[in-house]
């Protein structure tokens, strides 16, 4: 068994930009999805055309994110991972105790959560197809 220590592909400061950067951008969402909920976004079509509009919509805050936490694209998947994980922590605690924050009815709070995880999973395979091979 290696008994070596694995250094973090990331500083100490990428990695509390990243945690930080998760929670923001998922505190975002959540308030965004409970009023575009009442818009009638989790209906029929809407809903399509949130999961499909998820996915271009998020490569912006991939190149934001590099930016901010000052990331090499090689350090992309894992600085995403960081991050998406902060915002999945928080999903996690408001839907099982602050389920207003995504809306008055339980349709409505499953509706915005699972788009919150649509949202994560697209952020993460994004990170992914933007992180360079390894050599």
């Amino acid at each position: 068994m290696n008994t070596e220590a694995r250094a973090m592909p990331l500083t100490a400061a990428q990695i509390a930009t990243m945690i930080l950067f998760g929670a923001t951008l998922w505190l975002a969402a959540a308030l965004l999805l409970r009023w575009i909920g009442t818009l009638g976004a989790f209906e029929g079509v809407g809903r399509f055309i949130l999961y499909a509009a998820v996915v271009p919509g998020t490569v912006p805050f991939v190149w934001f994110a590099r930016a901010l936490a000052r990331l090499s694209p090689d350090q992309t998947f894992a600085a995403f991972s960081i991050g998406t994980a902060s915002a999945l922590l928080l999903d996690g605690i408001a839907v099982a105790w602050f389920p207003g924050l995504y809306g008055s009815d339980a349709g409505h709070v499953t509706a915005a959560a699972a788009a919150v995880l649509w949202g994560a999973g697209v952020g993460l395979f994004l990170a992914f197809l933007m992180n360079p091979p390894a050599r």
